[in-house]
């Protein structure tokens, strides 16, 4: 009876062990990106409330102005709060769609990695 070397069976893993060490690589490559991560969602948090909040303030100043110097019997103050509102929503979608995206592109080469 012949037995095989340990380096034989070191060199020919097997489809299951390649899985299995891929996954763990990933398990331990998220437990040290962990309090990263917590930081990483709580400043897109803050980038994603600013960037409705910016557009949303800046139309409603330019709205009090113009109801200020130019009357009219329309409120430039509430179109232009909406207007900056939709810009606001816009900016945050953009954003969230490019996140997203990262995220995916990400997983497709850990996921080519197996």
């Amino acid at each position: 009876m012949k037995h095989k070397n340990l380096k034989d069976t070191d060199n020919a893993k097997s489809p299951i062990a390649a899985q299995v060490g891929v996954k763990a690589a990933r398990k331990i490559k998220a437990r040290r990106n962990a309090e990263q991560r917590v930081w990483f969602g709580l400043g897109m948090m803050g980038l994603i409330g600013w960037s409705v909040v910016v557009p949303t303030l800046l139309g409603a100043t330019l709205g009090i102005y113009l109801d200020n110097h130019y009357p009219s019997e329309r409120s430039w103050t509430l179109a232009l709060l909406v207007a900056g509102l939709a810009i606001g929503c816009f900016n945050a979608w953009h954003w969230i769609a490019k996140e997203d995206q990262a995220i995916s592109d990400e997983q497709k080469d850990l996921d080519k990695e197996e």
